[in-house]
């Protein structure tokens, strides 16, 4: 049996290890939400937020990194390691759980980072979002964005909504993810989930190959350059409901990120395009709770929330996208809140420090009137 855990300076490891399955299984006892694994330091766990040395594991030198973190791989993926000298794939740890593996190679060696994903996708509810964000599940198309830094809980949110939409409705939903994380079975839904570098090549090539097999939902994990965001929009126009995420700080960002992409000679185009498509940019923040009113959550998401109206597509279509947050503070009533409002909300039920609200507070707010 493992130690119970009771401090995050230290957690005690039973030794010898002779397999990352030990170290897997740790996570997972911890609750944790990450396993690192990297030459020249010691194994450690993210736990709530904070990153915690697992100290009785020694420093892990070349050749320990090398036998975790090769174990988790094949043949073909130890070649592409080879040849890109990092990679995203997701493993089944039979028994354990499932976890979204990242390898790389670092300056003393091999590195590795486990994401360890729900054996099933969360509910909105149990989520605990906003009532409003279960009605972008009934669109029947426009272009729906979730932003915010890594690791706040986008592909969460996303794997939520897609399990809302299989769960009500009856409707052809592909999914395109590098690499696939939460795994959905049919319900209503029909649901075919691809991963970039084992199903298809690239977000594009798969996203250009989806306007031919007939969905009614199409989820593109990340919009990554020119071409996957031009055909998302271009999806999103010809009516399909397109969910993908952004690495934006602000739901206004996320549209001129999108605007930026493009040349300067296409942009009056794509912000008509976008004024017209665009139906909701969710960004999210994850906030350590600090007591037990949060019902056992260790984090709880705080989310800024943009609802397309005609305010916001006239806005968007003639470049003034940095009016738009002025637009969310007073559309409370149509369901949209700042990420100070989201923050105010949080910290008045007690579920965030005054410490945290003050961390996560747009910089831009401090100017603003309460």
């Amino acid at each position: 049996m493992f130690p119970v855990f009771r401090t995050r300076k230290q957690i005690k490891y039973p030794t010898p290890m002779e397999s990352i399955q030990k170290l897997l299984r740790t996570a997972i006892q911890y609750k944790a939400s990450d396993l690192f694994i990297t030459t020249g330091a010691k194994p450690a766990l993210r736990i709530h937020g904070e990153i915690v040395p697992i100290e009785s594991h020694e420093i892990c030198d070349k050749k320990t990194a090398e036998s975790y973190l090769l174990e988790v791989m094949t043949d073909s993926l130890k070649e592409r390691l080879k040849e890109s000298s990092d990679l995203d794939f997701s493993i089944d740890a039979e028994g354990i759980a499932r976890f979204r593996v990242n390898i790389f190679i670092q300056r003393k060696g091999i590195g590795g980072v486990f994401r360890v994903i729900p054996e099933k996708p969360l509910s909105l509810d149990e989520l605990g979002l906003p009532e409003q964000i279960k009605s972008l599940t009934q669109l029947e198309s426009g272009l729906v964005l979730i932003t915010g830094p890594t690791g706040c809980g986008k592909s969460t949110t996303l794997a939520a909504l897609v399990a809302e939409i299989n769960r009500t409705s009856k409707k052809h939903i592909v999914t395109i993810e590098d690499p696939i994380e939460f795994i959905h079975d049919n319900d209503q839904s029909i649901i075919e989930q691809r991963e970039v570098g084992t199903h298809t090549s690239s977000f594009d090539r798969a996203l250009r190959a989806s306007l031919r097999e007939d969905p009614d939902v199409i989820l593109v994990g990340e919009m990554r350059d020119l071409e996957t965001i031009s055909l998302a929009i271009t999806a999103a126009e010809t009516g399909h409901l397109v969910f993908s995420t952004l690495h934006t700080s602000g739901a206004a960002k996320a549209i001129d990120r999108i605007i930026d992409v493009f040349p300067p000679n296409q942009q009056e185009q794509i912000r008509t395009q976008l004024s017209e498509t665009l139906e909701a940019v969710l960004w999210q923040n994850l906030i350590k709770t600090e007591n037990e009113l949060a019902n056992g959550k260790q984090r709880v998401a705080a989310l800024e929330i943009l609802l397309s109206n005609h305010a916001v597509k006239n806005l968007i279509r003639k470049g003034h996208t940095h009016q738009i947050d002025s637009v969310i503070e007073t559309g409370r009533k149509e369901g949209m809140q700042t990420m100070k409002q989201a923050l105010e909300l949080l910290r008045t039920d007690h579920l965030i420090s005054e410490k945290n609200f003050t961390k996560y507070l747009p910089r831009d707010s401090y100017r603003m009137e309460e």
